[in-house]
């Protein structure tokens, strides 16, 4: 590096409609460098002359049919004299370019989940990582050797200098050294998932970590150093030329230099995840983060922003709102505070930061040693500095509100606290579950709090007689899209308090949500609109297609027998499913009403074992996964996912779609894409019921498909009801499993999810959504 100069901003770039993923120093033109994102391009950037010292946009790549994940630049050959670049995605694909083309030149396919990580080697040889647990290496567009060993996603890899020796960092904590295809050795010291390699030498290489630590090693296997300074996830790391600095971002909104063993200086960036950096040839430092948006960091003096950009650069700093949890303030007491008079002192090191109360807001300052003063870096809300009125003391805890409640004359009372910014009706249900008791009160006891409370209530109330979780009132909710059924029903029925102690209670009476584990179903049928619409339609079907009055009889029966429980109706003989399933292969533009009489029928016992047994059940899958294709007709793409759905009633259907999960899954991703709100939730159902069965199993690769479908549906999905199912999905998915969870947020879920923390309408969806934040801390 040119000197010891501190970095200021260079430029910024807003090129990307989403997170920023992946940064490579291109070999030409020079000076540029290339980035991805997900929103599924890459694009090439390259400095212009204007004053401004910017970077414009060479060219723009598509080719991923998800998110592009990572990049990397393949050195110059013979046959490609500029490089190629090579990027991986959440298709599970590797595309790679030319420098100066949109498309492809090829995709190397072969693993069986997000390509996350890559790097190339000498020869054009190509390394890459992938949440399916392997690393791959590919020469000449083949996969020469798949690299297996460790137990969790390969979030990192490096190719070293010496030939024929790779490195790859996993989820499972572990670092493995390869040659020739075979593991030599594993380094372990890391306590969380590791995220990032960057290569020193021929005989040394970084490491950096969810455990907010960068270790140096030798590649004997021992740990020469350990480096802290980050307060959060380490995402990333890059080596400057002289192999003894480095540079290295993570969430704590960061990015860090490094210089001779110390943090010699912190940036603070106004977006949560700093994703990713590189190192241009001049020194200069890119780095990608979740706001979409690409800065350049600079030492030189002749290439950094006007005044006016560092100005703006620096009000945008302090508009930030930061979450104490995320950063490294700890508990903070307002009353303890002071106020802006600390600002006075200067302080101790570069990056320090300083709380300071103003007013009734908290302000973050961060202390910059080439400019001398304390900068702001946000307000920070959320914190314990909140202050209320709460007078009544009820279990150790203050409340606005104890009440007591008789629910059986001559019984004991029971106490209900209450604040009055919670909901209402979830402190309802919370009351409900601590102490055993039907939710039949669930109206009751909600509207007991909002009338004794004097309409005090911050969060929305819902209208008497009305179900928090649909917001439909109890006479007029269908089950199709009843998704309340609270956590333990069972539990909520029982008349004692069973084996569950009243601790377990109060620590799961917050998540009514998820973990979600009984499928959802859907149930709604009107037998004789069905039954009609069978007839008109056999009416005007062509001669060859009619089905007889014998068949409608059947399928008649059959409807009756599956729908009306209390019917007369004999169960479903072998027969009259034999006939559906024939009657089910009716023409397209016919067969919709035959689709809904099986969905309804698959949740009898008879027919979900004849039609999901060993035998019949592949062909059920494909016959349906073939009226979910694409441009097929939107009303059978509708029916086939929620028959779909309704097969997770038996267990033989469950056992089918789990065998059948990887197909299922991605022939049913596909149509997230449509335009219709009804095939969305239905989506959103099926993955829902996936991630149920998924619950508590350690299929990491099942587990990491679940995450990777719902993430692309909720980029396209805008009905509200479906992306609360998607919501509970996703807690599901990541409840009690850290793997699952460090999966999610190198997916950016937590970004992604976001802005559905503030939904009103309806209040389940926001609520949800902080769940599932919570969990993904």
């Amino acid at each position: 590096m040119a000197s010891l100069n501190s970095y200021k901003l260079r430029c910024s770039i807003p090129g990307h409609e989403m997170d920023v993923r992946g940064l490579a120093s291109a070999v030409f033109p020079e000076g540029a460098f290339v980035s991805v994102s997900r929103d599924r391009t890459g694009r090439v950037w390259v400095p212009n002359s204007s004053p401004d010292q910017g970077f414009t946009e060479m060219h723009s790549m598509s080719g991923h049919s998800n998110f592009v994940s990572c990049v990397c630049i393949i050195a110059p050959s013979e046959t490609y004299p500029r490089g190629l670049i090579a990027t991986g995605g959440n298709d599970n694909n590797i595309c790679v370019f030319t420098m100066d083309q949109s498309q492809p030149l090829f995709t190397l396919t072969g693993h069986k989940n997000t390509v996350c990580t890559l790097s190339s080697g000498k020869f054009g040889t190509l390394l890459s990582g992938s949440w399916d647990t392997t690393a791959k290496v590919w020469l000449n567009e083949k996969c020469m050797m798949t690299l297996q060993g460790h137990s969790a996603a390969v979030w990192a890899v490096v190719i070293l200098p010496e030939q024929g020796l790779m490195l790859s960092g996993s989820a499972d904590k572990t670092i493995k050294l390869w040659k020739a295809g075979r593991c030599e050795k594993t380094f372990t010291g890391h306590e969380d998932c590791v995220r990032g390699l960057a290569v020193i030498s021929n005989i040394e290489f970084f490491s950096c970590s969810n455990d907010t630590s960068i270790r140096r090693w030798l590649v004997t296997g021992e740990c020469v150093q350990v480096y802290y300074s980050h307060t959060n996830y380490i995402y990333s790391l890059a080596v400057f030329p002289n192999g003894q600095d480095f540079i290295s971002t993570g969430e704590d909104r960061t990015l860090r230099i490094w210089r001779q063993g110390e943090c010699s200086q912190t940036i603070r960036l106004p977006a949560q995840s700093v994703w990713c950096c590189c190192i241009l040839p001049n020194g200069d430092i890119a780095i990608g983060a979740s706001d979409g948006i690409i800065r350049v960091f600079t030492e030189a003096e002749d290439r950094i922003a006007s005044a006016e950009d560092l100005q703006a650069f620096e009000d945008e700093l302090a508009k930030t709102t930061i979450d104490p949890k995320t950063g490294d303030f700890g508990d903070i007491k307002m009353e303890d505070l002071p106020g802006r008079e600390h600002l006075v002192e200067p302080g101790n090191r570069d990056g320090q930061t300083r709380l300071i109360k103003d007013g009734q807001k908290v302000e973050a300052y961060q202390w910059s040693v080439s400019d001398d003063r304390w900068m702001k870096i946000g307000d920070v809300v959320g914190g314990s500095n909140q202050q209320t009125s709460k007078n009544v003391m009820y279990e150790g805890k203050e409340y606005d509100y104890v009440f007591t409640i008789d629910v059986n004359e001559g019984g004991p009372s029971m106490k209900l606290p209450y604040n009055v910014s919670e909901d209402p009706w979830l402190t309802a249900h919370n009351f409900l579950q601590k102490n055993d008791l039907s939710p039949m009160f669930l109206d009751q006891v909600a509207n007991f709090i909002i009338e004794n409370t004097k309409g005090h209530v911050v969060g929305p109330a819902q209208p008497a007689g009305g179900d928090p979780f649909t917001g439909k009132t109890h006479e007029h909710s269908s089950p199709i899209n009843n998704l309340l059924m609270l956590r333990d029903h069972t539990l909520l029925y029982s008349a004692g308090g069973g084996a569950y102690s009243s601790a377990a209670l109060r620590q799961t009476a917050t998540n009514i949500y998820f973990p979600k584990t009984d499928g959802v179903t859907f149930e709604q049928a009107n037998s004789s609109q069905i039954i009609a619409k069978v007839k008109e339609l056999n009416g005007g079907a062509p001669p060859e297609h009619k089905l007889s009055e014998e068949i409608l009889e059947s399928l008649q029966r059959l409807l009756v027998s599956v729908s009306e429980p209390n019917s007369s109706m004999s169960p479903p003989s072998i027969q009259e499913i034999s006939v559906l399933w024939k009657a089910s292969h009716w023409p397209e533009d016919l067969v919709f009403p035959i689709l809904d009489i099986m969905r309804l029928a698959v949740r009898h016992p008879q027919v979900n074992e004849t039609l999901c047994g060993e035998a019949e059940g592949v062909q059920l899958c494909n016959h349906l996964l073939s009226l979910m294709r694409p441009e097929g007709r939107p009303a059978n793409q509708m029916l086939a996912l929620r028959t779909l759905c309704n097969c997770f009633s038996g267990r033989h259907g469950r056992a089918l779609l789990m065998a059948q999960r990887e197909t299922v899954l991605s022939h049913a991703a596909d149509l997230a894409t449509i335009c219709n709100k009804n095939i969305h939730v239905a989506l959103a159902t099926l993955l829902l019921n996936y991630a149920g069965c998924l619950h508590g199993q350690p299929d990491l690769e099942a587990k990491a498909q679940c995450l990777s479908v719902a993430s692309r549906a909720l980029e396209t999905v805008q009905d509200k009801e479906a992306v609360f199912r998607l919501l509970v999905a996703l807690g599901t998915t990541v409840a009690s499993d850290q793997t699952a969870q460090d999966l999610a947020r190198s997916l950016g879920v937590n970004s992604q999810i976001s802005k559905y923390s503030s939904v009103s309408d309806p209040s389940k969806v926001a609520e949800c959504c902080q769940l599932v934040l919570k969990e993904l801390q």
